[in-house]
């Protein structure tokens, strides 16, 4: 959209040859040269017969992509993104038709049904240690950047392995003794807890300094 805002209007001035147009997703302009199959083709085809119409006008017309990140704060973009967004044009096919926002409204539709298992979950509830974020709120599965734990422990196969057993609590501790066997001390030795269970051995214990 920002760039069919800019571009349209500098297609139609008279005696113009050369256009520059700086965006911060070169992915996005592409997609207006390319001629494969695109979910979003039927709104790029409108913008693709102006560069057509544009270039047949003159040999010398010529249309440049530069790109800037929009890590770089140049003022211009803001300007551009409140534009855009303050645009009233209907447009020929809303998004809640679209088939990109059908496939994320299901992925997410999915990844609540799934946080919500996991949330329900009996096994989960009796057995799986909860971790809070900054604000305490437990934090929910997801499948993005890695997932919600994973990226914390960095992929180390030896902290992996601690984490998961901490986490799901199978571990030589009096609680996994407590279900496997029962014959055996559940205490812990800090002689805090009846029971040696994960989350007093993470949360609790004066015997683990899980800081460092």
């Amino acid at each position: 959209m920002a760039i069919h805002t800019g571009l349209i209007p500098a297609i139609e001035i008279d005696n113009i040859h050369n256009i520059t147009v700086i965006t911060d997703s070169i992915a996005a302009a592409r997609k207006i040269l390319e001629s494969k199959v695109d979910p979003l083709q039927n709104m790029i085809i409108p913008l693709t017969s102006a560069i057509k119409s544009f270039f047949s006008k003159d040999s010398r017309n010529k249309i440049h992509f530069w790109y800037c990140p929009s890590k770089a704060k140049w003022p211009r973009h803001k300007l551009i993104d409140k534009q855009v967004k303050a645009n009233t044009c209907i447009p020929t096919f809303p998004s809640k038709n679209s088939h990109l926002f059908s496939k994320k409204k299901e992925c997410n539709n999915i990844l609540c049904e799934w946080q919500t298992s996991f949330a329900n979950s009996l096994k989960k509830d009796y057995y799986f240690l909860n971790f809070k974020d900054k604000k305490q709120i437990v934090i929910k599965p997801t499948y993005a950047k890695d997932g919600s734990w994973l990226p914390v422990i960095e992929f180390t196969n030896l902290l992996c392995a601690c984490f998961t057993r901490m986490t799901t609590g199978h571990a030589p501790i009096g609680e996994c003794r407590q279900r496997f066997f029962p014959h055996l001390p559940t205490n812990c030795p800090c002689g805090e807890a009846e029971v040696q269970t994960h989350e007093h051995i993470v949360m609790e214990c004066n015997r683990h300094d899980l800081s460092t």
